[in-house]
């Protein structure tokens, strides 16, 4: 069974930064399509960003787009989030998740159910 696991979560003022890091212990990472998710208390699992198994296409949800950049390092099998200027409503657990077919899918998915590896996630807290 394929764990990814993230780090990095931590407590921030507004407008701070953090990075996010996702070890995906796979021998086959590189094909793999990745993506972050988060959730807040109360609400559902929500979409935040993926990047395709080469890095060529990235995809953001609109609440981030212009914060938040997602990248990946095929060689040491981690993909990274970078969160600019946050905001309290970045509030979350954020998770991240491989999609194992997205080699040969191509395209991104931004639903939870299109990812088939989960990391235990971890907690982002932005102070107001």
């Amino acid at each position: 069974q394929v764990q990814p696991v993230e780090s990095g979560g931590g407590l921030v003022q507004t407008g701070a930064s953090l990075r996010l890091s996702c070890v995906v212990p796979s021998r086959n990472f590189g094909a793999y399509n990745m993506g972050w998710f988060r959730q807040a208390p109360g609400k559902e699992r929500e979409f935040v960003a993926a990047i395709t198994w080469n890095g060529g296409n990235t995809q953001y949800a609109d609440s981030v787009k212009g914060r938040f950049t997602i990248s990946r390092d095929n060689a040491k099998k981690v993909s990274f989030l970078q969160m600019n200027n946050l905001k309290p409503e970045d509030t979350a657990v954020y998770y991240c998740a491989a999609d194992s077919g997205g080699r040969v899918r191509q395209r991104i998915a931004t639903r939870p159910e299109g990812y088939d590896y989960w990391g235990q996630g971890t907690q982002v807290t932005v102070s107001s």
